[in-house]
């Protein structure tokens, strides 16, 4: 049995904290920059009306609700960074790769397809090394054919669990940060009408910080869901297509080197006067 990949190796979880990294600081700058350059303006910047503060600001401004958020928001970045990062053609079914295997099974060169599968760290290296020591010689119709797609469909069943745990992610941060913005209109209104029993009849301006504060909530907590959910679908339809392709390319694979085997007697088999021309 080929010894598998980890599922989690060392240069995956330092890459995934520099993404974590570098998405705290594109976050940190498209939420704090406006605030820099308005500090840069001087007495002009800071005699700018309330009103004028852009949605991010307000959302900075919500205090502990802002910080949940912008938490949020950095984890879906460093999610959809690090899932561009491995789900890639170049770590699951290169070309190259899949030219070599294709020549070694055209040529029933089996172990050495075995040997070259065995020496690449792809989706489709380590698929082929551990399916294709299921092929049967002494099958000269099939050669295992089956026992080697059902191989191929454990080692997918086993990978794809790792994959599919780190996409799983946006579908839980796409559900928490609508909740997130919805405790925060909560605290709002609760705050709006603890003022409005404690004076009788507050005026609109006292009642507004609070409102603002249940309205920027629900809107952060959407501008966080939303690409969210997109991340979700969009991740796991490209992990769908990549082992497809190389559950494709072991296919092919497999027939190739079925023809090459059984290339005469299919020969014999077609009717008289169509083998010609």
């Amino acid at each position: 049995m080929i010894s598998q990949k980890p599922p989690f190796t060392r240069s995956q979880t330092a890459n995934l904290i520099l993404y974590f990294v570098l998405a705290a600081i594109v976050v940190a700058g498209l939420f704090y920059a406006p605030e820099l350059f308005a500090q840069d303006g001087g007495e002009a910047a800071a005699a700018a009306d309330e009103s004028k503060k852009t949605l991010f600001d307000k959302i900075v401004d919500s205090g502990a609700f802002a910080v949940v958020l912008i938490a949020c928001s950095v984890a879906v970045l460093t999610l959809a960074i690090f899932n561009f990062m491995q789900l890639s053609k170049s770590k699951f079914c290169p070309d190259d790769l899949k030219a070599a295997l294709l020549d070694h099974m055209q040529n029933c060169r089996v172990r050495s397809a075995i040997d070259v599968a065995a020496g690449s760290p792809t989706y489709l290296g380590r698929m082929m090394a551990h399916s294709l020591p299921s092929v049967d010689a002494t099958q000269a119709e099939t050669l295992g054919r089956e026992d080697v797609e059902d191989q191929m469909a454990e080692f997918t069943i086993r990978e794809n669990r790792g994959h599919m745990t780190w996409i799983g992610y946006f579908s839980v941060i796409a559900q928490v940060a609508p909740m997130i913005g919805l405790l925060g209109t909560v605290v709002g209104m609760m705050g709006a009408f603890d003022k409005l029993s404690g004076s009788g009849g507050a005026q609109a301006d006292q009642l507004a910080g609070d409102i603002s504060l249940a309205m920027i909530t629900t809107a952060g907590g959407l501008i966080v869901a939303i690409p969210s959910i997109f991340g979700f679908f969009f991740f796991r339809n490209r992990l769908n297509k990549l082992v497809a392709d190389c559950h494709e390319s072991g296919a092919q694979m497999m027939d190739a080197s079925i023809a090459a085997v059984n290339a005469e007697n299919m020969m014999a088999k077609v009717p008289e006067g169509l083998a010609e021309g």
